[in-house]
């Protein structure tokens, strides 16, 4: 069903500039898992040629419209917010904020004329790839979870190309516009090297200890705090081992005074702000199941414990977390089990070097270093059509 009756043009690029230089539209946004990859897709692009014109299109008051700006992108918000699949007052405005979304998203396409669309999900995805295919713009898809969501599975009849990070997605797409290239990750950790013991003093952590790090993104996952509130014992029967803590932002205050926090082998903090070195320094890491955090632990060959959030849509992290844990690339933890055997499966990896080698081998095998240039050079090839 069309969402917005516009003509299509007859020709293939109707929107294409005299100018040689091409024009390009990144989409999406809504959490950190779609923002950064698409920023890391506009570097990639910039480094291959840069004189691309790059414009982002993003929800009004999610984290795309500060973090694409710091780094260096303008953009553009769109009055556009997800359905509720819970009967709420909010899924009234749904229908109204999608026309708004519409008939911006087309005046968008069609006052920067791109050449290629890029959608990398999230609510502002739809409305731009929407009027693109209505208006003959090529759109190539980037999805990033081994489970596909409504949005691009939608948009996936019309569009030229899509990108993905896990087999077996012709059950969502189209065969002949699956390519799969795995996931665009930060540059940063690409380049871990050997900074181990510069990590472990970066962080003030000792270089006899064996480290878990845990992680439950910026703003922190509630879950994942309790449980670690909740292994107070057992850490304290470990000294050996120590554990750098993110609790998030929303969460510090709440567990910093906790029993756990209070260990001398437990450092607990409301952000990591060098997620490379964090990595660097983990002999296992304890982290949600998002498709980027996937990636990351995949590029960094890390022992995994992964504990997929339920409150996402689909269910995606748990399909996510499943494609690992059915290759013994990682453990996979249920959310409602955090209490009693998250840091337990933990410690048990680093007991045991057999186990915690055969992790890093398997996930070491699911790694795409060079998703990125991939999708880039996907993306340039539609331009130059």
């Amino acid at each position: 069903m069309e969402l917005l009756t516009i003509k299509k043009q007859k020709s293939n690029k109707p929107l294409k500039r005299a100018a040689s230089n091409y024009k390009i539209i990144i989409s999406g946004g809504g959490t950190g898992g779609h923002v950064f990859p698409a920023i890391a897709i506009a570097n990639e692009l910039k480094r291959m040629d840069a004189s691309i014109d790059i414009l982002f299109v993003g929800a009004k008051g999610k984290i795309e419209m500060e973090k694409v700006p710091n780094a260096g992108y303008p953009i553009k918000g769109l009055w556009i917010s997800g359905f509720h699949r819970k009967l709420t007052l909010r899924n009234l405005l749904f229908p109204l904020k999608l026309m708004f979304s519409l008939v911006k998203a087309f005046w968008i396409v069609r006052s920067f004329k791109p050449d290629v669309v890029v959608g990398v999900g999230g609510f502002a995805s739809g409305p731009v790839l929407q009027v693109a295919n209505m208006l003959g713009v090529p759109t190539l898809l980037q999805e990033q979870n081994s489970y596909a969501g409504v949005t691009n599975k939608l948009l996936a009849k019309k569009a030229d190309k899509i990108c993905v990070a896990y087999d077996k997605m012709e059950r969502y797409f189209p065969k002949e516009k699956i390519i799969l290239t795995g996931n665009p990750i930060r540059q940063d950790l690409k380049e871990l090297g050997k900074q181990k013991n510069q990590a472990l003093e970066y962080f003030g952590f000792s270089k006899e200890k064996k480290t878990i790090v845990l992680m439950g993104g910026s703003l922190g996952a509630q879950a994942l705090n309790e449980g670690m509130a909740a292994s107070f014992e057992i850490l304290k029967k470990n000294p050996e081992v120590q554990i750098l803590w993110q609790a998030g932002k929303l969460y510090i205050d709440k567990f910093k005074e906790s029993e756990t926090a209070q260990l001398e082998n437990v450092k607990i903090v409301a952000f990591i702000d060098r997620v490379d070195l964090a990595f660097a320094m983990a002999d296992v890491t304890i982290t949600r199941a998002g498709a980027s955090t996937v990636s990351e632990l995949c590029m960094t060959e890390k022992a995994a414990v992964l504990v997929p959030s339920p409150n996402v849509a689909e269910d995606h992290q748990t399909q996510n977390a499943l494609a690992l844990a059915e290759k013994d690339a990682a453990i996979l933890v249920k959310n409602a089990d955090v209490n009693e055997k998250m840091i337990a499966t933990a410690l048990s990896v680093l007991e045991n070097e057999t186990l915690k080698s055969q992790l890093v081998t398997n996930i070491r095998r699911l790694a795409k270093p060079n998703a990125t240039q991939i999708i880039a050079e996907e993306v340039l090839s539609l331009a130059k059509v």
